[in-house]
């Protein structure tokens, strides 16, 4: 593993400890010496955690659309790969990294990382993901999830793919330990 993808908020959220998490989470990276991959902005989580990364003497890669370069494009990281629209953007940052977190966001975050676990489950990849669980804001999708399980939607195998941790070290350390169950995607095919 060389190269961590974080998706994360545009925003800073209302909680000073999201910050803190997102500059924690780039400080680690780049300590241990992995690339980060983001969404190539300089506002709010993302530009923590990148700015965090490049404080630290990391390696970091944005990838950003025509559009949102000209908005909230960060002007200072080692890497920039502008493309023309949101699924070329998912699909760059997918193909550059090996592992991937989601710290808070919204709507966006919850929907890069969902993917990213949809396509796990179908077998299309076989990288670790999860979730760094900044005050608990990934339990209540954590508690979904296990219903989705309970409920027959999602295979237990395939529930154990998604990780949850509070610290970035301890997140990443999963992720040295982490080995994809190989398992049907599908629930009562006949």
């Amino acid at each position: 593993m060389k190269t961590i993808c974080v998706f994360c908020g545009s925003s800073k959220g209302n909680r000073p400890d999201y910050l803190e998490s997102a500059r924690n989470l780039g400080a680690v990276i780049a300590e241990r010496k992995y690339h980060l991959v983001y969404g190539g902005s300089q506002v709010g989580l993302m530009a923590a955690t990148a700015n965090a990364a490049l404080s630290a003497g990391g390696e970091v890669s944005g990838v950003i659309t025509e559009y949102l370069q000209q908005k909230v494009g960060h002007t200072s990281l080692s890497h920039l790969y502008v493309v023309k629209d949101m699924h070329e953007r998912k699909m760059k940052m997918f193909e550059l990294s090996d592992a991937f977190i989601a710290l808070p966001g919204g709507i966006g975050t919850f929907e890069e990382i969902l993917e990213i676990m949809t396509w796990a489950q179908l077998g299309l990849h076989a990288k670790p993901f999860g979730f760094l669980n900044t005050c608990g804001y990934y339990d209540k999708l954590s508690d979904f999830l296990d219903y989705a399980t309970r409920e027959g939607f999602v295979k237990p195998e395939h529930r154990t793919m998604v990780l949850s941790e509070e610290s970035p070290e301890t997140l990443l350390d999963a992720f040295m330990d982490f080995k994809m169950p190989n398992v049907e995607k599908w629930i009562g095919l006949t």
